[in-house]
């Protein structure tokens, strides 16, 4: 099972698992809650054919309340680029929340940053990825990261950490 260094972080490396996994090994009624969303999402993404799913942030760090799950997927530029996969996705979603536009960010109370649509539903941000795609988060150089780069990177330190993998 999973271990935390002494950082509180994940050490370097892939960690697959099962929602069922992630359920059993967090005992927090909070955490069970986020991934009871976070089941909700991975289903619906894997009903449309995206089984490349990888979840971090505070969620997988030894915090006794993390904010939120953050995670990317990775998806086809094509299919992403003309809608169809937020389209599928919204059909298999009764709120619509897929979606990644700026503009329909919207402020929760207590918060500075605006979040998006899924976040306000269910405590998770998943974004898509594909090749050449950056995310907005540099490194120490002040380069611009892929996800696969930034999420396995602490953001203040910018020491390497795990990732979760979630598999079927």
């Amino acid at each position: 099972m999973i271990e935390f260094d002494k950082r509180g972080l994940l050490p370097p490396k892939d960690y697959p698992m099962t929602i069922d996994e992630l359920k059993e090994y967090w005992d927090s009624q909070w955490r069970h809650k986020l991934v009871e969303n976070l089941e909700i999402m991975v289903k619906q993404l894997w009903v449309v054919g995206i089984t490349e799913i990888f979840i971090n942030g505070s969620f997988v760090e030894m915090k006794l309340h993390p904010n939120d799950i953050d995670g990317y997927f990775v998806t086809d530029v094509v299919r992403f680029a003309k809608g169809e996969l937020q389209r599928e996705l919204n059909k298999l979603e009764p709120d619509k929340i897929w979606t990644w536009d700026p503009f329909s960010r919207r402020p929760y109370r207590g918060y500075d940053k605006r979040q998006l649509p899924m976040w306000h539903k269910y405590r998770v941000e998943l974004y898509p990825h594909y090749e050449n795609l950056a995310c907005g988060i540099k490194d120490k150089y002040g380069n611009e990261l892929q996800f696969p780069a930034a999420f396995r990177t602490q953001r203040h330190t910018y020491e390497l950490k795990g990732i979760i993998k979630v598999i079927k």
